[in-house]
């Protein structure tokens, strides 16, 4: 690692997304609590980005689940050199970010991920926050393989697009903090439209970066989603 990594990671805190409900999981607990191989499907995620070098994090959680969350992360919180806090997450995905960036103080850079993705490797982390030094935001992403129509309101195709230049996108995606924190002041209702962060920064007219991630890095949906990274994990 070069210096300038280093010194992006010392100013870096990570973001955990771990509000979702995992009802179609059906486990009866919150997705990112459900249990992966004996541990808490978070904890994945939180150990990539330990072994990353990134010494801060801040983990989003259902109301009602921060006293819960944090007992089960005890022992992780420990590892981080910067400590490791648990914040309500938002009504959007886009307010959990916003309340984590509350939580997180002075820092220079920020890479958010889903605690549904738990076999993101810790160097797809570190890639992301390296492009840092040219742009404003850099994404995990899986080329599109598939053939992508659009179709009308009434089925027709209007439009097959190239897929050559077609990205599905993921996390992490990292982030220098002037430019989220720029790109997260905006109005309720366009928080409620963001399906990533990313948009917002590209919205807010910053550069965004894609950085090819690998197959492993699905999310964790319903529960054959679930046994597929068992098997993977075996």
């Amino acid at each position: 690692m070069d210096r300038a990594s280093e010194q992006v990671l010392v100013g870096c805190a990570a973001f955990v997304v771990a509000a979702g409900s995992g009802e179609r999981l059906g486990a009866g607990v919150p997705k990112a609590f459900v249990v992966l191989a004996g541990r808490p499907l978070v904890a994945f995620s939180l150990g990539a980005i330990l072994a990353a070098g990134v010494p801060r994090a801040v983990v989003a959680v259902p109301p009602g689940h921060g006293a819960a969350a944090e007992a089960a992360l005890a022992d992780l919180a420990g590892q981080f050199p910067l400590g490791l806090a648990v914040v309500e997450g938002g009504a959007t995905r886009s307010g959990s970010v916003r309340n984590s960036l509350a939580a997180a103080g002075d820092v220079e850079a920020i890479v958010v991920h889903d605690a549904a993705r738990p076999l993101a490797e810790p160097e797809l982390f570190t890639r992301t926050l390296a492009a840092l030094a040219e742009v404003d935001c850099a994404v995990a992403a899986a080329r599109v393989t598939d053939t992508i129509k659009e179709a009308g309101p009434d089925g027709l195709v209007v439009r097959t697009h190239d897929r050559s230049r077609l990205w599905a996108i993921q996390t992490p995606q990292a982030f220098r903090a002037q430019s989220l924190r720029r790109a997260l002041d905006v109005t309720a209702d366009v928080l409620a439209a963001a399906t990533d962060d990313a948009w917002l920064v590209e919205r807010a007219g910053g550069s965004v970066r894609v950085i090819e991630s690998p197959p492993a890095n699905f999310k964790v949906t319903t529960p054959h989603d679930l046994k597929l990274a068992e098997r993977l994990l075996c």
